[in-house]
């Protein structure tokens, strides 16, 4: 039986390994289909090698003009129109995570790399964590985590819009707060009546397309798309929905095989496109929140448009890597290595209104 033997790598392998841990960890993320530099993006990556662990960056907004001009040979000086923007602020912050070998005797009795062992376990770590981000900003479930912004990005959770965030009352739709259901507690309790229905979409759609700021879609080969993640349960409902009459299942799985493959990464894993709207499942969207717990039965569907959320990265994460250190522990007898990233997602709010994103919370049949 081969000896175990440890000792800290040099600068070239750590930085090999380091390399090889951002790359896979972002590649593995179900988030990183979504995220791109440009404005198109869902999820825009904003890169500040001057940015350390707790520094923010700013992100503007501006808004569109809407005064008349002048006409023929009257008078512009004077008569400008004022630019007006608004600003986000995205914090960075540093992460870090470590692993432990169990010692020389423990380790020699299997097949077993430490370091790529380490390298796998931080590589599902990092991923898992990422697209946690994502879901809870998204979502906008602000309890439940202690004053903490380790799980959601590094940055505060901001409960959806007013304007923007709805219930599930049958088939339709009705802005939280309004209606006959005011609460998501009101619609888990109807559960059977409350599901997710196709024509939902719809109804979303045009909220989105008729917003103050608008939702603005995500463009691809010269068409127009959105994004809607969908919890396994909501999927369910729109998986029985067979009534006749109505919209089926069956017209979204149409639609993607009539439209082909797309390289676009939205598409990638997708249910099927309705209407313009990419259909996505994850068990990670959230359950429905009353002020301190989850609401029972009740999920909340993200809509999402461009630019919805911004990841900002800083120092290290620009080089292309990963902070990634060996230390020997107990006298040589154990190695841990460790990860760290600076770095935070958020879920982008100007002018106190979510920019890209829209929340219907249902509930669903069955157990």
């Amino acid at each position: 039986m081969a000896n175990t033997t440890y000792a800290t790598g040099a600068n070239e392998t750590v930085k090999l390994w380091a390399k090889k841990l951002l790359h896979e960890a972002l590649s593995q993320t179900y988030a990183s289909r979504f995220m791109g530099s440009g404005s198109d993006s869902m999820i825009q990556i904003q890169e500040d090698t001057q940015k350390g662990s707790g520094d923010r960056i700013r992100t503007t907004l501006r808004m569109l003009l809407s005064g008349d001009g002048i006409g023929g040979d009257g008078t512009l000086e004077g008569n400008e129109e004022a630019l007006t923007t608004h600003t986000d602020d995205i914090l960075v912050d540093q992460l870090r995570h470590a692993v432990r070998s169990g010692g020389k005797m423990s380790d020699q009795r299997i097949a077993f790399s430490v370091r790529e062992e380490a390298r796998q376990g931080l590589t599902d770590w990092w991923s898992d964590r990422i697209d946690e981000w994502m879901f809870n900003q998204l979502g906008g479930v602000v309890f439940n985590w202690g004053g903490s912004t380790i799980r959601t990005g590094n940055n505060a959770v901001i409960a959806p819009s007013a304007t923007r965030h709805f219930n599930a009352n049958a088939r339709n739709i009705e802005a939280i707060g309004s209606g006959a259901l005011l609460t998501e507690t009101s619609v888990g309790s109807a559960s059977a009546s409350n599901k997710f229905y196709l024509e939902h979409i719809d109804q979303l759609i045009t909220e989105a397309k008729t917003a103050q700021p608008l939702i603005r879609p995500i463009r691809y080969g010269g068409d127009e798309y959105y994004c809607l993640f969908l919890h396994p349960r909501q999927v369910q409902d729109l998986r029985r929905e067979a009534t006749a009459g109505t919209i089926t299942w069956y017209d979204t799985q149409k639609a993607r095989v009539q439209g082909g493959e797309m390289e676009n990464g939205i598409f990638t894993g997708a249910l099927g496109v309705y209407n313009g709207v990419v259909l996505h499942e994850s068990n990670r969207v959230p359950y429905g929140a009353s002020a301190s717990a989850t609401v029972a039965k009740v999920r909340r569907a993200i809509f999402a448009g461009a630019q919805a959320a911004t990841m900002a990265f800083g120092q290290e994460f620009s080089t292309g890597q990963m902070l990634w250190t060996e230390e020997l522990f107990d006298y040589g007898n154990q190695l841990g290595v460790s990860s760290a990233m600076i770095g935070g997602l958020k879920k982008n709010v100007y002018n106190s209104l979510d920019y890209g994103t829209l929340v219907l919370s249902t509930s669903w049949t069955g157990a």
